[in-house]
This record gives structure tokens, C-alpha cells and sequence, in this order.
């Protein structure tokens, strides 16, 4: 059994940055692909950013490339997004997932566990 606690949501302007963070509980977390998704009010859940468990290979939606940078500390049980030049259009809950598995998948429904989500809200 894996818990993810999410931390780093807030209010921003647009323009400016956050910094996500997900604490896994648990011994096994680096066997684990990690993911960030988020769910925009009256929408479905979107596939953000994942990591496999060496952090060497990532993957990104096209909204995400170039703002935003998923990495992992293994030794710290924690995932991060680092996200940059915030849109309004960003505004979303975010939820971190975690996925028994050596490969990144983009599938919400994949992924084993998930955290409780940490909203960011970003005003024009």
C-alpha cells in the first residue's frame, strides 16, 4: 500500500510559478512510475507530466512541455512539479499518482494510487 500527501497548491498570478510536492509513504517507492494529473472544474481528469522510477525518462502533455518539469528524489520518497509561467487555463486540482510499473503510462485508470490533490489557481 502506497499514501501520497500533496503540498504546494496556492494562488498565483499568471506569469508566476509553483512548486508541487507528493511524500510517498512506503520502501518500495523507486519501483513505482510517478505522475501528475488535474482536474479543471467540469472536466475530466488530464494527464500532466510522469516519471519513470530512475527519473531518466519523462513524459509530458503538450500544455505542459516547456513550463513545467516532473523530477523524483528516491531517497526522499518525493515527486515534484515544478511549474513555470502559469496560465489561468492551469487552475485545476492536482493529484499525484503512483503506478506499479517501469513504464510511463498517460492513462489516468492505470495508475494504483492517488493522492488527495492540492488546488492551484491561477488569476489573470
Amino acid at each position: 500500500q502506497v499514501q501520497l500527501v500533496e503540498s504546494g497548491g496556492g494562488l498565483v498570478q499568471a506569469g508566476g510559478s509553483l512548486r508541487l510536492s507528493c511524500a510517498a509513504s512506503g520502501r518500495t517507492f523507486s519501483s513505482y512510475t510517478m505522475a501528475w494529473f488535474r482536474r479543471a472544474p467540469g472536466s475530466d481528469r488530464e494527464f500532466v507530466t510522469a516519471i519513470n522510477w530512475s527519473g531518466d525518462s519523462t513524459s509530458y502533455s503538450d500544455s505542459a512541455k516547456g513550463r513545467f518539469t516532473i523530477s523524483r528524489d528516491n531517497a526522499k520518497n518525493t515527486v515534484h512539479l515544478q511549474m513555470n509561467s502559469l496560465k489561468p487555463e492551469d487552475t485545476a486540482v492536482y493529484y499525484c499518482a503512483a503506478r506499479r510499473s517501469l513504464l510511463i503510462t498517460i492513462q489516468a485508470r492505470d495508475n494504483d494510487y492517488w493522492g488527495q490533490g492540492t488546488q492551484v489557481t491561477v488569476s489573470s
